[in-house]
């Protein structure tokens, strides 16, 4: 059979097994064996468990279960719901101040925690109500929140990225670093959107007040004297500080990313311990349950497919389509353009986890020979992939939200996360015209002859 005859067969068997409801560690692991055995030597079944080890045996892996264990001592306790608290007490004056204080609190909670579904709950499981309590429509509150929450795969640590740089063999900090910016920009879109659909709402609830209907519980505005303000701030510092310190010791090259990770989760069970007193084994089994049972889910994951991939790339699979992209010969951004089309298509269907394993050995060579730079492919690879989290028929995170609010119809949810992709889609563009919002650094993603 030709080299197109078997990528076609790999793909419509890894499409049937995932459609069959198996898992998808299993699923790709699955595939990846049963063309082993037909397709390559027989001797090469006996280094599965080989290959897999060598693969995991990476010392930038080692800090993605350390970076969950701090994601689930913080989400586990009640410093998701303080923190939202306090920017809510702090943010109140802000047309639309509960909405944007979400979106800060998704941020800050996805910067220490680095996992979008965790983000999620923590941070909707006490905003959402608040705000479907202050007259906020469902569709809006449960949008704030899912968007919000896919911060979590952008913003340092991100073990989204970690995974991007082993696949594409790049520096793990300036990956992180890279996001930063973009980060940041899509917090400042989210709060516009939120000022801005807050005043739609408030509008249309403040011309039927005032044509004799009832008042709407967001005409209501809340108050909070200076001393309430600072009264919530002595159990958020910490954390903030906690953040402060990881970073700094990230980039100030202080520590590798896998001693920051330990660091971190060391320092966020410390606090926790301090603050919330969760010290006893009874308190600490769920946040080590969790830890346990996320780490190993990713884990299988990551290394079923870098034995799909190898398998893929034994066969000359990946090879092959990468070779069939760059002899279509498409300039420079129609390339980046099908790519990220493809992206998409694929989050309708799988987790970031598994796009970037099992896509990035065919993508990123095409894209080196156009020469794109890779960090920043990565960084705008990410965000396409958070819409994925936000749009049917997946949207993880659209699920997560329906477990935190079940009361909100799932069409609102979907409805209300809309206008966020959109958002995500101008972002991609402005950091295609103005790539220093990633790099800092223009020409990395200009041609050898300056143009774009």
């Amino acid at each position: 059979m030709s080299v197109f005859g078997i990528g076609v067969a790999y793909g419509v068997a890894t499409l049937l097994v995932m459609f069959s409801g198996m898992p998808i560690a299993f699923a790709l692991g699955a595939v990846a064996i049963v063309f082993m055995g037909i397709y390559m030597p027989t001797a090469s079944l006996d280094t599965v468990t080989q290959n897999v080890y060598e693969e995991m045996a990476s010392i930038t892996l080692l800090s993605i279960p350390l970076f969950i264990l701090k994601g689930a001592a913080i989400g586990k306790s009640r410093a998701g719901q303080d923190l939202y608290s306090a920017l809510h007490a702090w943010l109140h004056r802000v047309p639309g101040g509960l909405g944007v204080a979400n979106v800060f609190a998704c941020a800050l909670f996805a910067a220490m925690a680095g996992s979008s579904p965790a983000t999620c709950s923590a941070i909707g499981s006490a905003g959402i109500p608040e705000m479907r309590k202050r007259g906020y429509s469902g569709g809006f509150a449960a949008g704030i929140i899912a968007a919000g929450g896919t911060l979590g795969i952008l913003l340092p640590p991100s073990i989204t990225m970690i995974l991007f740089a082993v696949a594409a063999e790049k520096s793990l900090g300036r990956l992180f670093l890279a996001g930063i910016g973009p980060g940041l920009l899509l917090v400042s879109l989210f709060g516009a959107y939120a000022v801005f659909r807050f005043r739609r709402e408030y509008a249309a609830a403040e011309a039927v007040y005032k044509n004799g209907g009832p008042e709407h519980a967001i005409l209501a505005r809340d108050e909070y004297t200076l001393a309430e303000r600072f009264s919530v701030l002595p159990r958020v510092i910490p954390f903030v500080l906690l953040l402060t310190g990881v970073m700094i010791a990230l980039y100030g090259g202080y520590a590798t990313p896998s001693e920051t990770a330990g660091l971190g989760g060391l320092l966020a069970l410390a606090l926790i311990a301090a603050i919330y007193s969760v010290w006893r084994p009874s308190d600490l089994a769920p946040i080590m349950k969790s830890t346990i049972r996320e780490s190993t889910m990713l884990m299988m994951i990551i290394g079923m497919s870098l034995l799909y991939s190898y398998v893929m790339s034994y066969l000359h699979i990946s090879q092959s389509v990468a070779e069939s992209i760059v002899a279509m010969h498409l300039p420079r951004w129609e390339l980046l353009f099908a790519i990220l089309v493809m992206v998409v298509v694929l989050g309708f269907f799988l987790p970031p986890v598994s796009i970037i394993l099992m896509t990035a050995p065919i993508i990123l060579p095409p894209l080196r020979a156009a020469n794109f730079d890779i960090i920043w492919f990565g960084v705008v690879m990410t965000i396409v992939m958070e819409m994925g989290l936000i749009h049917p028929p997946v949207g993880l995170n659209i699920f997560v939200i329906r477990n935190v609010a079940p009361d909100i119809p799932l069409r609102e949810v979907i409805w209300g996360t809309l206008p966020f992709v959109l958002l995500m889609m101008l972002a991609v563009l402005l950091l295609c015209f103005v790539p220093e919002i990633s790099t800092g650094l223009p020409d990395l993603v200009m041609g050898p002859d300056g143009s774009r």
